[in-house]
């Protein structure tokens, strides 16, 4: 029999027993250290915690910052996964380099509408910090602006833009697979549904690769490396990370241009640095049509109001894509067969958003309204 004095200190130790065995199982379920962020996840309320979590429950994701300046931007960005996470839906991220308020924002804004769902993209807007937007991005384009910096036309800044849209699209949403490149005066020519599929069912990245006169040498881009095509593409997400974990090539791209008149990083480097380094995973094609027909001062033909009619976009939905003319590219066998069609389109006057917005839901989003 326990003595009186004793007893009470038994009764304390067998009440606290239960309490230590739980706490000793709470700490070696909870207290390992994060392979992502390297530190202990231990908390005091997993003392009372009725339910031990088994091993298949996802780990507590936690998104650090994303940095403002692009070296560190682009590092972290570098360092993604590149696949995307396997039974996950596909997104699609729409990137919107503008100096200027949309002038297609509602049309845009149609088109998103006509989703089946919200979660299956997202959207990111570089917009130039020296200029005016009045009016601001609302509905679907409100709160979208990325940390952008000064852009402009015959100098690295729109290519760098590009890539700062990418870090962030990549760093924001696992689930974003393919990341689409829009200007201002790009607008969609197809459903949102039909444009969705075709982007999210390919394994390759869209963009033009055509060979042209070089206007860089040195080592790192040899003269019969160099490439140029459309700054408009959609990259797969492995291909977004190459340009994030590129410091090489962007290192000669990203200088001063000798003649300004002929300058066009954004139209070279893309399509160089990824002929370089993986010209089997792309289809060397842009999916936005552009007519070059009529080449003022380096733009193409402009479509003003009064061209906006049905028949225009029956013509560009016939158009096919031109495909890359050399080597790899031109001859594959995997795209000497292929008619890809367009998806967008450019460029377009803001005066033409009217007619436009006319014929969104009989012709620009009907699938079917160009089959006759």
């Amino acid at each position: 029999m326990l003595s009186p004095t004793l007893f009470p200190l038994f009764c304390a130790l067998f009440l606290c027993l239960p309490v230590a065995v739980i706490f000793t199982v709470q700490r070696e379920l909870t207290g390992v250290a994060s392979p992502e962020f390297g530190f202990r996840s231990l908390s005091v309320f997993s003392l009372y915690a009725r339910n031990v979590p088994d091993a298949s429950s996802p780990p507590l994701r936690i998104t650090p910052p994303i940095p403002k300046d692009d070296e560190p931007l682009l590092r972290m960005a570098s360092h993604v996964n590149p696949n995307h996470p396997p039974g996950s839906t596909r997104k699609v991220a729409f990137m919107y380099i503008t100096t200027t308020p949309l002038p297609f924002a509602p049309l845009w804004e149609m088109f998103f509408n006509g989703s089946s769902s919200k979660a299956l993209y997202n959207v990111y807007i570089h917009a130039d910090p020296t200029r005016d937007y009045d009016p601001g991005f609302s509905g679907v384009f409100a709160n979208r602006a990325i940390h952008s910096k000064r852009s402009e036309r015959y100098t690295p800044t729109l290519a760098a833009a590009a890539r700062r849209l990418l870090a962030h699209a990549l760093l924001d949403d696992p689930q974003n697979y393919i990341f689409a490149l829009f200007s201002p005066s790009c607008v969609p020519i197809r459903s949102f549904d039909f444009t969705y599929k075709t982007l999210v069912s390919s394994r390759k990245s869209f963009i033009e690769i055509l060979k042209d006169e070089p206007r860089r040498d040195a080592p790192e881009v040899k003269l019969e490396d160099f490439r140029i095509g459309s700054q408009f593409w959609a990259l797969t997400r492995r291909h977004a990370r190459l340009v994030a974990r590129d410091r090489r090539i962007w290192e000669k791209f990203n200088k001063t241009c000798v003649r300004e008149d002929t300058c066009y990083p954004e139209e070279n480097y893309f399509p160089t640095l990824v002929n370089m380094r993986d010209p089997r995973g792309c289809v060397p094609a842009t999916l936005t049509h552009v007519d070059w027909t009529v080449n003022d001062g380096g733009h193409p033909r402009m479509y003003e109001a009064e061209e906006v009619v049905p028949e225009l976009i029956v013509r560009l939905r016939k158009s096919r894509p031109r495909y890359g003319e050399d080597g790899i590219n031109g001859s594959d066998w995997s795209v000497s067969k292929r008619s890809d069609p367009f998806l967008f389109a450019r460029k377009f006057s803001p005066e033409a958003l009217e007619p436009l917005l006319g014929m969104a839901r009989s012709v620009l989003f009907n699938d079917s309204a160009c089959d006759a």
